[in-house]
């Protein structure tokens, strides 16, 4: 189970740290992604880590400005996101996946989503 928080109500040009909780045991095992679906949009990627951490990829329009990390230890990726824009606007989901990939189809298990939205 992925249980994702953190989301909220932010001002542009502000800060919000979304946090993603893995209950099982093998969270090492899987590259872990962060997506989201803006309002009237399909869900699209937004960043991705190696289940090692050691590798790391971002959409072009978050390069910058989100960074995405993980915790080994306490079953748990992050996504730092500054400098938010009202187009980052969004329900954000964490996902799993045994590839190390941007597609959605690629991702198998994924948890329930945060909203965060920007205001201008």
């Amino acid at each position: 189970q992925l249980q994702a928080s953190g989301g909220g109500l932010v001002q542009a040009g502000g800060s919000l740290r979304l946090s993603c909780a893995a209950s099982e045991r093998t969270f090492s095992n899987y590259h872990m992604g962060w997506f989201r679906r803006r309002p009237g949009k399909e869900r699209e990627f937004v960043a991705v880590i190696m289940r090692s951490g050691g590798s790391t990829d971002y959409a072009d329009s978050v390069k910058g400005r989100f960074t995405i990390s993980r915790d080994n230890a306490k079953n748990t990726v992050y996504l730092q996101m500054n400098s938010l824009k009202p187009e980052d606007t969004a329900v954000y989901y964490c996902a799993e996946s045994r590839f190390f990939d941007v597609v959605t189809t690629r991702y198998n298990y994924w948890g329930q989503g945060t909203l965060v939205t920007v205001s201008s």
